[in-house]
């Protein structure tokens, strides 16, 4: 009983939350100081703009781990990762160890659930845009990144309930940190979901995510994901 619930939470969970979802921002302007409505309106336009060199393809060297049942059961998954218009998403897995319920069920699956989604319709209705998510106020936050508060329009799995750390000066996306407006499963409580994005050869892409789950009978679950790129839009990543 204990493996069914598990597979079935994490193939709920990353099917949701396992997908390299990249919003294009553009270059931005210095924000006025003087007026905090007028700067938190400029912060999230500017968020919201179209990207000058949006994320069109890439190669990457993604590293999975996953665990559950306090870190008795635990696996991790070594894949080369790519996407282009012509050919969708595809992956290679070059490495695996631990667990071969978690490495097929969660690690696998999740790559799966990536190639589904990257060629239906549905990634549009995952985007960070004023379609899918009410743009709350702007505060800040450590260093020079301003925090927005974000809250779905629909209630939806694949969406989030939280906030959007991105940098004062370029309104680049920084980080998205938050729990899904929808409960994946019944046996799945207190998902918290962290993805990390950065600048890779001038491109904002997603580096690293992960999430933690509260599940029924097998407890505490935990699932990581980091990217290494090498290309990106048709060029070569430099060291």
């Amino acid at each position: 009983m204990g493996r069914t619930l598990l597979s079935g939470r994490w193939r709920l969970l990353t099917t949701a939350f396992g997908l390299a979802t990249v919003l294009a921002v553009s270059p931005s302007a210095n924000v006025p100081a003087q007026d905090a409505a007028v700067a938190s309106s400029s912060l999230i336009d500017r968020f919201l703009a179209p990207d000058r060199t949006p994320l069109v393809s890439y190669r990457a060297l993604r590293h999975l781990t996953a665990s559950t049942r306090g870190g008795r059961l635990q696996a991790s998954v070594d894949a080369w990762t790519a996407f282009d218009p012509a050919q969708g998403f595809s992956y290679e897995v070059t490495a695996a160890a631990g667990s071969d319920l978690i490495r097929r069920r969660v690690l696998i699956a999740a790559l799966e659930a990536e190639h589904s989604t990257a060629r239906g319709a549905d990634t549009p209705r995952m985007a960070l845009t004023r379609d899918n998510y009410d743009f709350l106020g702007v505060t800040d936050d450590a260093g020079n990144l301003s925090k927005i508060g974000i809250r779905p329009r629909h209630k939806r799995a694949t969406l989030i309930n939280g906030a959007l750390f991105v940098e004062e000066e370029t309104a680049d996306l920084v980080r998205v940190e938050g729990e899904p407006t929808e409960r994946p499963s019944f046996w799945t409580r207190h998902v918290r979901i962290v993805r990390e994005y950065g600048r890779v050869s001038g491109v904002n892409v997603p580096i690293a995510m992960s999430s933690m789950a509260d599940v029924l009978i097998v407890g505490a679950s935990n699932f990581s994901m980091t990217y290494r790129y090498t290309h990106v839009n048709g060029s070569p990543v430099a060291d």
